[in-house]
């Protein structure tokens, strides 16, 4: 299996990019086929005596900033992330992994590949722990706007990553709302309701803000403006937190007796909660495999997202989307 990652892509470049792809091909059996400016990308390799791993390079001379637009990735022809895709698209890689401009790597995938058919708009799905096991999240921020039968298909979506990734049984599904109770939320809450609740899916209703991480189901569907703000304000809640912490702690004596003494649940703690270990955010819905790390990710994330991408790859996802879709969007078309 080969997976394509762009080096150039992330707050840290290729820094942090190039070796976390390096273990990932010596952990995971794959290639790795690094996307980026070649010299670049020979001196790192060179630089961590890497030559036992499965890489490969193809030269992109251009790369997408993280603050670019829309017209700055049109004009870049020979972008890392455009090249990359590209790849995919041609059967040169499997999966395509980045770190780089979300908005950019969005809006390539979805030229180059396109979505498949009986999908509307691809959308952004990360895994996030929860005090008993894990819920996805979608969308997370690849569209603002969505309507109705958006979320019956993200909905459709998450179900079968769920199941075939995580090795969820019939798993939960529910709508992010303002409200648990039928009939809370905006027009567009209030028409997703009534279209998961007669899909064959095993949806049980509304959920807030405070239910991200309680476990209450294994998929958790949204537009993208809403998921995207929820995640990030999670996301800070938990950053702040552990700041409080460490901070009120090296100022007590005992406190530091304490902390010695919970070490290694506290590392524990840590791990379920860091993001590195999940990856990135997977673009469901693609005519091919694709895989969007944090901006600020660590080369762990970068491996971890590489693992993502084969196991994507692997359980031939996207083929079981669309036989879902089949079974659970076209009868309701049908009937009506």
């Amino acid at each position: 299996m080969k997976i394509a990652v762009d080096a150039m892509g992330g707050d840290s470049g290729l820094r942090i990019t190039i070796p976390g792809a390096v273990q990932a091909a010596r952990e995971f059996n794959v290639e790795v086929v690094f996307v980026g400016e070649k010299d670049k990308i020979k001196a790192e390799i060179n630089r961590l005596d890497a030559e036992d791993a499965r890489l490969s390079i193809v030269d992109a001379p251009e790369a997408v900033g993280m603050g670019d637009g829309v017209f700055a990735v049109r004009r870049k022809k020979r972008s890392s992330i455009l090249v990359g895709v590209q790849l995919v698209k041609d059967g040169g890689a499997d999966a395509f992994v980045s770190m780089g401009n979300t908005a950019a790597v969005v809006y390539i995938s979805r030229s180059v590949l396109g979505v498949l058919q009986g999908i509307n708009k691809p959308a952004l799905s990360l895994i996030i722990p929860a005090l008993k096991g894990n819920t996805l999240l979608l969308d997370v921020g690849a569209n603002a706007n969505c309507q109705p039968e958006d979320l019956l298909q993200f909905a459709v979506m998450g179900k079968v990553f769920m199941e075939q990734v995580m090795g969820s049984v019939r798993p939960r599904i529910a709508l992010m709302s303002i409200g648990e109770e039928e009939g809370k939320g905006n027009e567009l809450t209030k028409q997703a309701f009534e279209r998961l609740s007669t899909a064959p899916l095993n949806f049980i209703g509304n959920v807030e803000g405070k239910d991200l991480y309680a476990g209450k189901a294994e998929v958790i569907v949204s537009d993208g403006f809403t998921g995207n703000v929820a995640l990030k304000v999670s996301e800070g809640v938990i950053e702040t937190l552990f700041h409080m912490a460490r901070r009120e702690i090296t100022k007590n004596f005992f406190a530091k007796i304490g902390l010695f003494l919970m070490k290694g649940h506290l590392k524990r703690i840590y791990k379920r909660v860091d993001y590195s270990e999940y990856g990135g955010a997977q673009l469901l819905g693609l005519n091919g495999v694709c895989v969007i790390g944090h901006g600020r990710s660590n080369s762990n994330a970068v491996k971890n997202a590489v693992r993502l991408a084969r196991d994507f790859v692997a359980k031939r996802i996207q083929e079981k989307i669309r036989e879902e879709l089949g079974r659970t969007v076209a009868p309701r078309e049908a009937k009506a």
